[in-house]
């Protein structure tokens, strides 16, 4: 594993393609046995609109697959899976001009010969580079069903502590680095939510209030447990936790969301003091991205917790981070820093500041001891 991981940075995850095209080759794959061409899912929606093969560097990147260091595919671990380089597409950064649509999918839509555009293929690397910062010394936060808390590098960062930690180096736009760490995010609490039938009918807001006027932090959890990964009941997984540390099981669902919002601020709290010892600049702001920047009682929670202003906002940072790189592509920005300052300008930001903060020292020491963590200073 460290061998692996010091090629590439990436973190250890199943669905990896490493090891899915290691399964494949080892199952005796037909299709992996004939292909000319190996492409990721972007790379083959480009390909199906222009008939070129190209292998876009960020969704490239998360394959456990490239170099970070060489920017490309790692040859060594191309042969561990019977794989070659030339089998792949050169390697194409966003806001690159891939080709124009195929004339039959000219004849097929009616369009034109509409030029298609590398974007960041991946969605958190799209969403990232629509984060309204004003300089790099931000924090985000992409927050949605995964939690994913970073910074952005000029480098990747790869030793012995972000090993340990299991922090990622994924590719970022111009040439930058998305150093991060998955966290669960919302999925604890929506998989409650599908299990209290009582509450089908009430708003996201409506819960949540109910949640606010819960006692805080009377339980705690670690949300990145493997109890929670694909429990068959989210509830009794969190009962269980609750009870294996000697702590009171939440009572009705209100009390379960605040056990949730309470755990994961703390939990940001704890990958966010990592974040810090490894950024080589201070962190002034946590922008937060994604559908779960609506959550306002999150938002200032985190705030709280993290002892960082939050400035919450674009919901949609990926579809917005794809039209401002194709806005690149065409020269009508120049940098990420004028695209940034062009989101920051178009958008709602709600700020969020800290507050409370002793109690959430107190709750953060209380949480490491029930997490079973050292406490960082």
């Amino acid at each position: 594993k460290q061998v692996v991981y010091n090629k590439t940075g990436i973190q250890f995850m199943n669905f990896n393609s490493l090891f899915q095209l290691y399964q494949m080759r080892c199952d005796g794959n037909l299709a992996l046995q004939g292909a000319n061409k190996v492409l990721f899912i972007p790379d083959t929606l480009s390909y199906l609109l222009t008939g070129k093969a190209v292998c876009e560097y960020t969704a490239a990147s998360t394959s456990q697959l490239l170099n970070p260091t060489s920017k490309d595919l790692d040859t060594d671990l191309l042969a561990s899976v019977g794989l070659r380089r030339d089998q792949f597409g050169p390697m194409t950064l966003p806001a690159t001009r891939i080709g124009e649509l195929t004339p039959d999918v000219q004849k097929l839509t009616g369009l034109g010969p509409v030029p298609v555009i590398a974007v960041a293929g991946h969605d958190t690397a799209s969403a990232v580079a629509a984060v309204p910062a004003k300089d790099h010394r931000f924090a985000y936060l992409s927050s949605g069903t995964w939690s994913l808390m970073g910074i952005e590098t000029p480098n990747a960062i790869i030793n012995a502590n972000s090993f340990a930690k299991n922090f990622t180096n994924e590719g970022g736009i111009e040439g930058t680095t998305r150093f991060l760490k998955n966290i669960c995010g919302m999925w604890i609490y929506e998989r409650c939510r599908k299990e209290w039938p009582e509450v089908q009918g009430l708003s996201h807001s409506e819960l949540q209030c109910e949640a606010m006027q819960q006692e805080a932090f009377r339980s705690l959890i670690n949300p990145d447990d493997a109890l929670f990964a694909n429990p068959a009941s989210m509830v009794d997984a969190i009962r269980t936790y609750c009870l294996r540390t000697h702590q009171p099981v939440p009572e009705g669902h209100a009390a379960y969301c605040r056990c949730i919002f309470d755990s994961l601020a703390l939990r940001y709290r704890q990958v966010f003091t990592w974040l810090k010892e490894f950024a080589n600049f201070d962190i002034d702001v946590l922008h937060i991205i994604g559908g779960g920047s609506k959550n306002e009682y999150l938002d200032q929670f985190t705030a709280n917790s993290c002892g960082v202003t939050v400035l919450a906002g674009p919901q949609e940072g990926t579809a917005i981070g794809n039209v401002m790189l194709q806005a690149k592509s065409s020269g009508d920005v120049a940098d990420v820093w004028e695209m940034r300052r062009i989101i920051a300008q178009s958008i709602e930001l709600k700020r969020f500041d800290p507050h409370d903060r002793e109690a959430w020292d107190a709750a953060y020491e209380r949480y490491l001891r029930i997490t079973n963590t050292p406490m960082t200073h």
